[in-house]
Order: structure tokens, then C-alpha cells, then sequence
């Protein structure tokens, strides 16, 4: 079975934005090692429009579920120490991980990247296509963040710039013969 010892990272953030505000509400991410990790963002309150909800977010869902800012913050820089990290670019991803640190006062340990300076085959437009192709292919709903990155690493296994290796097949203890 192949295990995958060093793969590029992605990040994908989905966001909510209105007329009032603009903040990231989920984000995705991936390990050298090819998994990836997933969160709700619970907001900070800064973020939030003084007069509601904003629309089609359910605020007491992330506040319930999310994750709070300093945890995210903290794995952020436990996972993606000194790392480029590479994004679709499709979304303003620098202003939403700004918004996650500037709200706890810590710097990114990260820096982002578009996938295009990854992966120098393709253009922007080939990207792009190839990204949806996949995300329409396996019915991946692309407004999850997960999703996303999945394709990403996808896109990097096809353009052979994750490297894995054979890991070998585990042979059961030899038992003695004079058992």
C-alpha cells in the first residue's frame, strides 16, 4: 500500500459576505503527509453586523460548533510551521486568514500561495477547469473547504508532486517451531 511521505499543503476558506460583513466561516487544510484537517470557525464578535444575523449564515450554529479562534490559530501553527501553502486563489484568502490571526493577535506561520506557481504545467484557466472537473466528477459540493483541497491534492498527484512510497506489507510475528 502507498503511503504518501510528502505532498504539498492546501488551504480552501469559505467565507460569508454582505453589505456589513465579511468573515470566514469554515476553513480546510492539508498535512504533508497528504490528510487534511476541517473546521467551523466560531466568529469573533468584531466581525458580526450590529444589526442581526447576516444572511444565509446561521450564526448560532458556528458559534455552537465553531471552532474558537485562539485553538484555530494555535493547530495553525503547530501544523503549517514556516510553510507555503498553497490556495485556488479563487476566494480573497489573504484577508481571511488575516482576519483569523489579526483576532488574536499572532502572526500566520504561514505564507499563501496561488496553486499556479505549484503547478507550472497548467494555466490559470487549465486550473481552474481541471478543478471543477474533478469536483464534478466524484459530486463534490464546492462550497465545502474539504472539498476544495481534495481536488488540490488531486490536481498535485496527477502533476506527480506528491511523492510516496511503497510501504511494505506487514508479515504476522513468526511463532516458533516447537510450538
Amino acid at each position: 500500500m502507498p503511503l504518501t511521505t510528502s505532498a504539498p499543503r492546501f488551504m480552501d476558506i469559505e467565507y460569508c459576505q454582505s453589505d456589513d460583513c465579511f468573515f470566514p466561516v469554515a476553513i480546510a487544510w492539508s498535512l504533508a503527509d497528504g490528510r487534511m484537517k476541517t473546521v467551523v470557525i466560531e466568529p469573533d464578535e468584531s466581525w458580526l453586523p450590529d444589526d442581526g444575523d447576516p444572511p444565509d449564515i446561521d450564526v448560532r450554529y458556528l458559534r455552537e460548533q465553531g471552532v474558537p479562534l485562539i485553538e484555530l490559530a494555535q493547530v495553525l501553527h503547530e501544523d503549517l510551521p514556516d510553510q507555503t501553502i498553497y490556495v485556488d486563489g479563487l476566494d480573497p484568502d489573504e484577508s481571511l486568514v488575516d482576519l483569523i490571526f489579526d483576532a488574536v493577535n499572532m502572526d500566520a506561520p504561514f505564507e499563501l500561495a496561488p496553486v499556479e506557481e505549484l503547478i507550472t504545467t497548467l494555466d490559470r484557466s487549465a486550473i481552474d477547469d481541471w478543478r471543477r472537473s474533478i469536483m464534478f466528477q466524484h459530486g463534490l459540493d464546492p462550497q465545502l473547504p474539504e472539498n476544495g483541497v481534495y481536488a488540490l491534492l488531486m490536481l498535485a498527484e496527477q502533476e506527480g508532486l506528491i511523492e510516496t512510497v511503497d510501504q511494505p506489507d506487514e508479515q504476522p510475528d513468526e511463532q516458533p517451531d516447537d510450538l
